[in-house]
């Protein structure tokens, strides 16, 4: 498989991670991570099929040439190994304008890379690069009222709930995040 990624997209680099816009090569660990069922316990749309994950890996990776911005694939510093995703995106979900609007934070760990806090390294330093190229904006997630640790990651963020929504026929959570917010 080519991946005719352009040298110009952002690679960041952490004390453990290196988040890069995705490729097509990273398709059988990323769609692995979504067929997973600790992984996707939270998410509101049914397994996808084999077509369904090719067609949201490209997705996201329009994102990038469309946008300049959108989620990095999120992997071991030390060995390569791919984690999950972290980034923002504008999925037009048809939740309102004040969400609807704003680039929207996402993340999903594989379930070995749960509790190990690369989540919380990985989307400071998404916030901290938006910030930095695209200048401060209003960002805003939704979140699945039972999934804990990803409110109280938002919440470090500085997300702060606005609401609540169906989306998918599953009750969510909607946060904001000031441009200016604190950072925990």
């Amino acid at each position: 498989m080519a991946d005719p990624l352009s040298p110009t997209l952002p690679v960041i680099r952490t004390p453990r991670l290196v988040l890069r816009p995705h490729r097509l090569s990273d398709f059988h660990d990323w769609r692995a991570m979504f067929l997973d069922e600790g992984t996707r316990r939270f998410l509101s749309s049914p397994r996808p099929s084999e077509e369904e994950s090719w067609n949201r890996l490209l997705r996201y990776i329009g994102h990038w040439s469309a946008l300049g911005y959108g989620l990095f694939g999120v992997f071991d510093r030390a060995d390569g190994r791919f984690l999950g995703d972290v980034g923002l995106a504008d999925f037009h979900r048809g939740l309102g304008a004040e969400f609807d609007r704003c680039p929207e934070v996402a993340w999903i760990m594989t379930s070995a890379a749960h509790g190990r806090g690369y989540a919380t390294e990985a989307a400071r330093a998404i916030h901290d690069w938006f910030a930095r190229t695209h200048g401060p904006q209003r960002t805003v997630a939704i979140i699945d009222p039972d999934n804990h640790p990803s409110l109280r990651l938002a919440a470090r963020m500085g997300y702060r709930p606005t609401g609540e929504c169906t989306y998918r026929n599953a009750s969510c959570v909607m946060l904001a995040r000031a441009p200016d917010a604190d950072v925990a």
